[in-house]
């Protein structure tokens, strides 16, 4: 019988070219048997005098090569679209961690809504605004020094919009700072547009509060409220303590019983529209309203106790401690 150089038998009848080496016979393999992976017939399978053929396996190296290919296609396929993807894993992180700090602010967690702003930074650095809001949220913590710091960087990086020096004057304020904080005040007058009511109000409210230019501060809070058109109770509240630090007390408890009854009313309807808001939003507003409360019965305290009215004033000094008055978190 002849084989070719393969191991197979060659019919008769064809005619190959010659080759001594291809019509040798084959002498059966004594290693075959022993070969790892070979797929191997038993020997009654195969006509007698003939050795049994080997099933050996693919060529060495096929198989690590196409894992080494599925490998870099898994490194390479999101490399490639990284450009692609980040920006919306970035702005989905960064809107749920905002919505996170608002959830924590709301139920008055300071520091819990610190952390998901952080968060959002960490994941969107250089946004002033971010910033800015992470400087508000240092000073509710009794940290007016970390709000100067975010106060200045956000400054840095939007060195005309008026709210990091607005954050800065009442950092400035609660460290008792007074000529940085009418500077940052003037600032905010100056960076926004002429006669804008509530640039004039903090302008205003910074001076009474460091007890500097009350004659210029009743000027700029009068000018707010003709701008407005209304009497706000915010901006009542301003004038009504100014009143009340230039020594009219009788006008300025006027000014702020409408300050009260106006913030009552705000309060009211947000009270109301409860079931039609969100949750966070409505629990937000609430807490504002409740805020500003505070800080009214507190200058009502104040003008009632100079008027000689004592039980008006140990009342409105109670409420305004239940509702929050605290002058070292900028709630003053």
């Amino acid at each position: 019988m002849r084989y070719d150089r393969d191991g197979f038998r060659v019919p008769p009848q064809f005619e190959a070219p010659r080759d001594d080496f291809d019509l040798l016979p084959r002498p059966p393999d004594p290693l075959a048997p022993r070969l790892e992976g070979a797929a191997i017939r038993p020997d009654s399978a195969w006509p007698q005098g003939e050795s049994p053929r080997v099933d050996r396996p693919g060529r060495p190296g096929r198989g690590k090569r196409a894992a080494v290919v599925l490998v870099a296609a898994a490194l390479l396929i999101p490399t490639l679209l990284a450009p692609e993807i980040l920006p919306v894993i970035r702005e989905a992180v960064v809107a749920w961690s905002l919505e996170e700090a608002a959830k924590h602010q709301a139920d008055g967690d300071i520091p819990a809504a610190l952390g998901h702003v952080e968060r959002a930074l960490s994941w969107q650095g250089g946004d002033h605004r971010l910033i800015c809001l992470r400087g508000q949220l240092r000073l509710e913590n009794r940290d007016p020094a970390g709000a100067v710091a975010d106060a200045d960087q956000a400054a840095r990086l939007a060195p005309i919009d008026p709210a990091p020096h607005r954050l800065r004057a009442l950092a400035h304020t609660v460290l008792d700072r007074p000529d940085e904080a009418l500077a940052d005040a003037q600032a905010v007058v100056d960076f926004n547009r002429p006669g804008d009511p509530e640039s004039l109000n903090l302008r205003a409210y910074t001076r009474a509060l460091l007890g500097r230019e009350l004659p210029e501060a009743l000027l700029d809070i009068e000018q707010a409220l003709e701008r407005t058109g209304v009497e706000t109770p915010e901006h009542l509240d301003t004038r009504g303590y100014i009143l009340h630090l230039l020594g009219r007390h009788a006008e300025a408890i006027d000014d702020l019983n409408r300050a009260i009854d106006g913030m009552q009313e705000v309060r009211r309807r947000i009270v109301l529209g409860r079931d039609r808001g969100d949750r966070v939003d409505f629990a937000q507003r609430l807490r504002v309203a409740d805020q500003g409360l505070a800080v009214m019965h507190q200058h009502r305290a104040l003008a009632c106790q100079a008027a000689g009215y004592v039980e008006q004033s140990k009342q409105d000094f109670e409420v305004a401690k239940v509702k929050g008055y605290d002058p070292s978190r900028g709630i003053f």
